[in-house]
This record gives C-alpha cells, sequence and structure tokens, in this order.
C-alpha cells in the first residue's frame, strides 16, 4: 500500500488454522487494510482455546489463560476479544467444517457471530460451513472445488474484480 502497488479496497487476506488465527488478528486490529478477510478453520477464542479438544496441547505454543501474565498477552491478540461494537469491518467470510476436531467449529461460529453483531458497516459477515468434514486434510476433490469456488465468487465480488 505505502508503495501504491495496491490499495486496502483491492487487498484480501486468507489463512486458515494458525492462518486463520493470524487474519482474525490482523483484521480486528487493523480493519482499514482489507475489503476482504478469510479466516479459515481457525483458533479465534485464545482465552479458551486450551479448554477444548486438541486446544490443551497448544498451551506450550500460546501460553494458558490461566496464568495471569499469559492471560494479558493472549487478551492483546485474540481476535474474539478484539472485535469492537461499532467498529466498520471488511467483507469477511469465515470458513469452518462441522466436525473439526483439531480446532472445533466453536470458535469460528463465535467469531462471526460477535462479528456480525459488532459490524457498523454494510460489508457482508458470511460463514460457510462445510459438512461431515474435518479441518481440512484428505478433504474429497469435490469439496475442495465447492469450497474455492466459493471463495473466489466472494473475493470477485467484494473486490469489485471484473471478470469477462
Amino acid at each position: 500500500i505505502a508503495n501504491k502497488y495496491t490499495n486496502s479496497q483491492k487487498l484480501a487476506i486468507q489463512g486458515g488454522s494458525n492462518g486463520g488465527l493470524l487474519v482474525g488478528a490482523c483484521m480486528t486490529q487493523r480493519p482499514d487494510l482489507y475489503a476482504a478477510c478469510l479466516p479459515a478453520v481457525g483458533v479465534m477464542d485464545m482465552l479458551r482455546f486450551q479448554k477444548f479438544t486438541a486446544g490443551r496441547y497448544w498451551v506450550d505454543e500460546y501460553g494458558s489463560s490461566d496464568d495471569p501474565e499469559q492471560f494479558k498477552t493472549l487478551l492483546k491478540y485474540s481476535p474474539y476479544h478484539n472485535l469492537k461494537p461499532g467498529t466498520k469491518y471488511p467483507s469477511t467470510m469465515v470458513t469452518t467444517a462441522d466436525t473439526d476436531d483439531r480446532v472445533v467449529p466453536g470458535h469460528s461460529f463465535k467469531f462471526a457471530a460477535r462479528l456480525q453483531a459488532c459490524q457498523a458497516g454494510e460489508k457482508p459477515v458470511l460463514i460457510r460451513i462445510e459438512t461431515k468434514a474435518g479441518h481440512g486434510s484428505g478433504k474429497p476433490t469435490a469439496k475442495i472445488i465447492e469450497e474455492y469456488a466459493d471463495v473466489y465468487a466472494f473475493l470477485v465480488k467484494e473486490l469489485g474484480m471484473d471478470y469477462k
């Protein structure tokens, strides 16, 4: 943006799993930088992640909200906890899977619901829930194609792309 290669109305950010956490943190800290955000199967609640399924194994990596000092750090970037009512957030399509046992879909459900409630602008906040699917590996080709079609259709519309 600073070098004028693009501007915020043409910029999107996408990431899955830890990358979904990154997308959530980026869009809550600087919603003005993006036209579209696509967090996928992300860890969005950094204060409770260790309470669900595999999350307890990530404490060495992230820290634990049970520790007062680590709680403060986690709170600073937890996407769910940094959504602010009355903020104009970019167009967002959260993607998750109903049987993800690595990053439980509750992270995405909570984040999308709160984002919809906090959204002050007219940009859409959508959630795409893949059924009978997990964290991503082993996904049938047909489901991959369907997901990419939805992602690209969303980006084409929200970035105002010309698709002649």
